[in-house]
């Protein structure tokens, strides 16, 4: 079997555990302006890349044959490594990747010669590296080298570390466990950690007779999607999925043993929400998909991990769609990662899909939207563009030609392209080497019976509108849909310069035209005026699919966001959605709200914007109720429990005494919440709650023993108003009953929950940083921390402190996420500046206008 150690998806995973967790439902599924502020307060740049190198290619590994010996009482373990070796070149010394390991021994032996033992060990412990040197010159040829060493079990979810979980009996016990993604297989051994310097294992684990041992080669499942799609059979022998307690990740695509968090693997019939199974089955998909998609064919460096992530991010929902159709999982698509990417990918500090990278605290800076959700949906992009056919016999060659191969982006473009007969690699470059994406401006006039669209295209900013000189520009497929037929493309065409013209031919002049069918293409489009007035009525109608009802608003929003319409403007559309039913559609109104409303907490009319998202979100509340009714499905749930919070958190009287009513008959056992319904409950009863309301949720925390249920009480703690409550969940946020993983969504929660939350969650932050930079050792979750806290400020002064904190207290991971950070800030207080007022007067003539109830 071919591994690399530190692939993302070759890594290995080895696993000491208990005994066996109580039975549960595995479910395995299928402005200019604003720039120059920006440098004076030098957020523009980014810091110098770290000078780096990567291993020399001297020596490389054929085969590890190692054996792990850890110890769950002190947390340590002895190691012992012989790794057949080649000698490409003649050397004194051997450079390896090692961290946080003290190497005892080492010798090589040439193939048929004596030993030679290493005179010296070189610790360069910023680029985590080692050299071991040799009194005389070792000679092209193979050999054995064996390493004598140990190391700590951690606790900080990377290397081989240990995980804390309770028996059925209530025995607190220890697991070691590994994570390698990205570069921390050098803290389980010392090693080749490269993606492209592949080698085969052997692996031995001196355990206690009472644990239980697992590594990547033990029960063989058939993956029938994705082995019919790629037409390539599962290429090993047996596949496990385990869960696991303390694990950063959601999951680890292990060739052959796939871990996962708990939240993200176990479902329990009675006490799993709808989003929880719609949750496992994606990450299950994607997971599954990298074993071919990573392992099987691995990418040749970090610069093409989006070849992995992108694809395994977009193929998931392929797998789902086809596995559970009833999810209208494509839609859900557009909300959860297109325009996620768009978000990000829209600033001035966003990156490239393919971006350099060097050392290895770079490598965690791209586990982002980009590289996964940006990735994913340029993928989606182009297989429409190809045809389902052709993407598919281009993916069989792919694979079949790099399987246990390394592979770049070049060449899935080439097979592509072979399949194909399309310029892929031409249009493809143009999304993954330069950073961003087009706004597509589009005007209309009618020419007799034909409607003629000029279209031009420039770089989207979130500042505003592009004034560079030298505007980058893309290969653009784009559709074109007519109200004749909403739901096919007109005309498909690629617009491959700044401006063009299209002609339709035999369109009626009272029908409307509208660009980018289902929300595929990754651009955003601006209409003129009496296009966007066409499309309108068919939100209200539901003519328009939902997908494109979405995809409008979006657009819309993000337009009004970067000062290029009016934010009153889309309020104006919102209300439109007054006969919305779909799920999605409402979800991604619900997301921009909120947007809108942490922007506004800033602001003395703060209750206008919640009496706004009242009167919005009350029709569809009062249509769904509070209870199921017959022949509703999944995403009745999704959307019932998305309504019901939202107009819980806002204040509507009615769900909150209703809420209050179900939340008392749960605690008392005399009716226990649905799943589905428990998030909102919560988040309602804490919001309009007091300290017994905090103590009673805290109970419920304590008592639960699915860390499903642990996970939805601590997302929602930070709703919570009063100051000494907010420090208490904060203080609770670092202590034991929190998994460290789950300590970010607590202190998250709290700093998106209110103003005066996110103050405290940023001196939380600043008095505790020691501690909580400790316990992520510079992991993706210090990013997603710092995102989560920071990210709602709205005072140009707050970028400037929070620049001033990280460069006293530097996090080299998380560098262009507070640059990001920053950046964001300062676009939030030139949109409160430029349109608070506006919005102020809409929202109280609105309210002046409206009968009084």
């Amino acid at each position: 079997m071919w591994l690399a150690a530190a692939a993302p998806s070759l890594a290995r995973r080895l696993l000491l555990l208990g005994p066996p967790p109580p039975p549960l439902l595995l479910l395995l599924s299928r402005s200019s302006r604003r720039r120059r502020r920006l440098h004076s307060l030098g957020l523009a740049a980014m810091p110098e890349k770290r000078p780096f190198e990567r291993l020399p290619a001297d020596v490389s590994p054929i085969n590890y044959s190692l054996c792990l010996k850890p110890d769950l009482l002190d947390f340590t373990f002895e190691g012992k490594l012989e790794a057949a070796a080649q000698v490409r070149q003649a050397t004194n010394q051997i450079v390896m990747n090692c961290a946080d390991i003290d190497i005892i021994t080492a010798s090589y032996a040439p193939e048929g010669d004596e030993e030679i033992h290493a005179t010296g060990f070189n610790y360069q412990n910023e680029d985590e590296k080692v050299t071991l040197s040799f009194p005389s010159t070792l000679q092209t040829g193979t050999g054995t080298l064996k390493i004598d060493f140990v190391g700590e079990l951690n606790d900080k979810m990377k290397g081989f570390y240990r995980s804390k979980y309770t028996t059925p009996a209530g025995e607190v016990r220890y697991a070691a466990v590994t994570q390698f993604e990205a570069t921390d297989a050098r803290r389980a051994f010392p090693c080749w950690d490269e993606p492209a310097i592949k080698a085969t294992f052997d692996i031995s684990l001196v355990v206690p007779k009472d644990r239980v041992a697992l590594s990547n080669m033990v029960a063989a499942k058939t993956l029938p999607f994705y082995k019919d799609y790629f037409n390539v059979p599962y290429p090993l022998p047996k596949i496990d999925l385990i869960a696991i307690a303390d694990f950063a990740a959601g999951a680890m695509e292990n060739w052959g043993l796939v871990t996962y968090r708990e939240t993200a693997l176990l479902i329990d019939p009675k006490n799993s929400c709808s989003s929880s199974r719609q949750w496992v089955a994606l990450v299950v998909g994607h997971e599954l998909a990298h074993q071919w998609f990573g392992n099987l064919v691995t990418m040749e460096w970090w610069t093409h991990l989006w070849l992995n992530e992108g694809f395994a991010s977009w193929i998931e929902y392929l797998c789902v769609d086809h596995c559970f159709p009833e999810y209208d999982i494509w839609t859900q698509f557009v909300s959860a990662d297109y325009t996620r990417a768009q978000e990000l990918d829209a600033l001035d500090n966003s990156h490239p899909i393919e971006v350099s990278v060097g050392h290895p605290s770079e490598v965690d800076e791209i586990f982002d939207a980009i590289s996964y959700s940006k990735g994913a949906s340029v993928i989606r992009m182009l297989h429409d563009y190809i045809g389902d056919k052709d993407f598919k016999k281009g993916m069989n060659m792919y694979l079949t030609k790099f399987q246990q191969k390394n592979a770049a982006t070049e060449d899935l473009w080439e097979s592509l392209e072979n399949a194909s007969g399309k310029p892929i690699a031409a249009v493809m470059n143009t999304w993954t080497k330069q950073m961003g994406f087009p706004l597509i401006y589009v005007e209309a006039e009618q020419v007799e019976d034909d409607r003629v669209l000029r279209l031009s295209q420039k770089k989207f900013c979130a500042s505003g509108p592009y004034v560079g000189e030298d505007c980058p520009q893309w290969m653009v497929p784009i559709t074109i849909s007519t109200s004749e037929d909403p739901n096919q493309a007109k005309l498909k065409i690629l617009m491959d310069k700044p401006e063009m013209n299209v002609v339709l031919k035999n369109i009626k002049p009272d029908q409307w035209v509208k660009l980018n069918l289902g929300t595929v293409g990754f651009y955003r489009t601006q209409y003129s005026s009496a296009m966007l007035e066409s499309l309108l009525p068919g939100i209200r109608d539901l003519s328009l699919p939902p997908v494109d009802r979405l995809g409008l608003q979006n657009d819309l929003f993000s337009l009004a966001r970067a000062g290029i319409i009016s934010t009153v403007e889309v309020l104006k559309v919102m209300e439109a959605f007054v006969n919305e039913p779909n799920y999605t559609v409402w979800s991604d109104l619900s997301c921009n709200l909120g947007i809108l409303s942490t922007l506004l907490s800033h602001t003395d009319f703060y209750d206008e914007i919640q009496d706004f998202v009242i009167d919005v979100f009350s029709p569809i509340g009062e249509r769904l109720g509070w209870d199921p009714k017959p022949g509703e499905g999944h995403l009745d749930a999704l959307l019932r429990g998305l309504v019901l919070g939202k107009l819980g958190k806002a204040g509507h009287k009615a769900t909150l005494e209703e809420a209050r009513r179900r939340f008392k008959e749960h605690v008392e056992g005399k009716q226990i919440l649905s799943a589905d319904l428990r998030s909102p409950v919560y988040l309602t009863v804490l919001k309009h709650g007091d300290g017994t309301t905090l103590d009673i949720m805290l109970k419920l925390h304590k008592q639960a023993d699915m860390q499903e249920e642990k996970n939805r009480i601590e997302r929602v703690l930070g709703a919570t108003l009063s100051p000494e409550l907010i420090e208490k969940v904060l203080t609770f946020a670092l202590s034991e009953e929190v998994r460290p993983q789950d300590t970010v969504s607590v202190i998250g929660g709290v700093a998106g929950g209110s103003k005066q939350g996110r103050k405290a969650a940023w001196k939380f932050i600043k008095d505790n940083w020691e501690e909580l930079y400790n316990r992520y050792q510079g992991g993706f979750l210090i990013s997603r921390l710092i995102k989560l806290s920071v990210e709602g400020f709205a005072v140009d002064k707050m970028a400037g402190e929070v620049k001033a904190f990280f460069e006293s207290h530097p996090a080299p991971s998380a560098e262009r996420t507070i640059q990001q950070c920053c950046e964001n800030i300062l676009l939030n207080a030139a949109w409160l500046k430029r349109d608070a007022e506006s919005i102020q007067q809409y929202l109280l003539q609105r309210k002046a206008s409206l009968p009084s109830v």
